[in-house]
C-alpha cells in the first residue's frame, strides 16, 4: 500500500521556513515615519499658496495699495487744495504744476481725483459691511433652521431683489435731498443690495448643515445656534468673501452714479468722481480730458477689485485649482 499524502493527524509537520529580508533593504522607516516637517494645510492657506503665485493677484493688489494710500494720506500726492478754482484757469492746459489741466471751473483735476478717492472708497467700504453682515445673518438664519423662518426670510429676500437698487436708491437719495452724505448713501444702495450675499449664504449653509462634524457637535449637546456660529457659518464663508470682493467695486460705480445723476453727494459738500464727471460732461465736445481722467480713476479702482474677487474665487475653489 502506497504511503498517503496526507500527514497522519497528530504527526509532527516540518517547520515552515521564515524568511525575512535585511533591514536595509526593507526601507521600513521611509513608511511609517510621521512627516512632522509637512506643511499645514486647510482651505485659506491653500487659497493664499494659490493665490501668491499668480500674477493677476499682485497686479490687483498693486492697484488696491495705490488707491487706500490715496485715500488714507492725500496729501502725500498733491499738495494743492481741490476747491480752489479759478476761472482764469478754465480748461487750462497741463503745466509741471498741474499734471492734468483744468477743468471748465478753473479746479485743479488731479487734486480733485486725489481727493475724490476717499469718498468714493469710504461709500464702497460701508455699503460692503452692511450686505455683508445683514446678507450674512440673514441667509444663515433662513438656511439652517429652515421651516417658516426659511419661507418668511426668502419671500422677504424676494421682494428686495426684485427691485434694482441703483433705482432704489436714486428713490431715497430723492426723498433725503436734505440728508444726503457718505452714510446716507451707503445705507440707500447697501439696503437693497443685500439680497445676493444672503441668496449664496443660505445655499452654502444648505449644503454644510447636513455634514458628519454638524451632527457630531448636535449630539455632543451644543446648541443650535452655537453650532451654527461656531461650526456651521465659518465653513461656509468663503462664498460669501468673494460675493463682497466683488460688490465693492459695484459699490463704487453705484456712488458714482447717482453722483452723475445728480441724486447722490452735493458737489459743493463732497469731492467725488462722479460729480466731477458729470459737471465735465457739458464741455466734453471741446474738451474731454477733465471727463477722461476721473473715469479713468474709476475704471482702474473698480478694476483692482474685480480682478481681486475673480483670483479670490479661484483660490477657495479646489476644483478651479485643480483645473489650472
Amino acid at each position: 500500500m502506497s504511503e498517503s499524502k496526507y500527514p497522519v493527524q497528530g504527526a509532527k509537520r516540518p517547520p515552515i521556513p521564515h524568511i525575512v529580508a535585511p533591514i536595509d533593504e526593507t526601507p521600513v522607516k521611509a513608511v511609517d515615519a510621521v512627516q512632522i516637517k509637512a506643511k499645514k494645510s486647510n482651505l485659506w492657506l491653500d487659497a493664499w499658496r494659490d493665490m501668491r503665485v499668480r500674477p493677476m493677484f499682485w497686479v490687483s493688489a498693486i492697484i488696491i495699495l495705490l488707491v487706500a494710500l490715496v485715500s488714507l494720506f492725500p496729501t502725500l500726492f498733491t499738495q494743492i487744495d481741490p476747491r480752489a478754482c479759478a476761472l482764469t484757469n478754465s480748461n487750462g492746459a497741463s503745466s509741471a504744476d498741474h499734471p492734468l489741466g483744468f477743468n471748465k471751473q478753473g479746479c485743479d483735476v488731479y487734486s480733485r481725483i486725489i481727493y475724490g478717492a476717499p469718498t468714493s472708497v469710504t461709500v464702497g467700504l460701508i455699503v460692503v459691511a452692511i450686505t455683508f453682515v445683514f446678507g450674512t445673518v440673514v441667509g444663515a438664519i433662513s438656511g439652517f433652521f429652515g421651516g417658516m423662518v426659511d419661507t418668511v426670510l426668502s419671500r422677504v429676500g424676494d421682494i428686495f431683489f426684485s427691485i434694482p437698487y441703483i433705482l432704489a436708491a436714486v428713490v431715497v437719495m430723492s426723498v433725503m435731498s436734505d440728508y444726503r452724505n457718505p452714510l446716507v448713501i451707503a445705507f440707500a444702495i447697501g439696503g437693497f443690495s443685500w439680497p445676493i450675499t444672503a441668496r449664496i449664504v443660505r445655499s452654502e449653509i444648505l449644503r454644510v448643515r447636513n455634514a458628519d462634524f454638524v451632527m457630531a457637535a448636535e449630539s455632543l449637546g451644543l446648541s443650535r445656534v452655537s453650532t451654527l456660529v461656531r461650526h456651521v457659518l465659518p465653513n461656509a464663508l468663503a462664498p460669501a468673501i468673494v460675493v463682497t470682493t466683488l460688490s465693492l467695486s459695484s459699490a463704487i460705480v453705484a456712488e458714482a452714479t447717482l453722483s452723475f445723476l445728480g441724486v447722490g453727494l452735493p458737489p459743493g459738500s463732497f469731492i467725488s468722481w462722479g460729480n466731477d464727471i458729470s459737471a465735465a460732461q457739458l464741455s466734453l465736445r471741446t474738451d474731454p480730458m477733465p471727463l477722461i481722467y476721473p473715469s479713468l480713476a474709476l475704471t482702474v479702482t473698480v478694476l483692482g477689485f474685480i480682478l481681486l474677487g475673480e483670483v479670490v474665487r479661484d483660490a477657495l475653489d479646489p476644483k478651479a485649482r485643480a483645473r489650472r
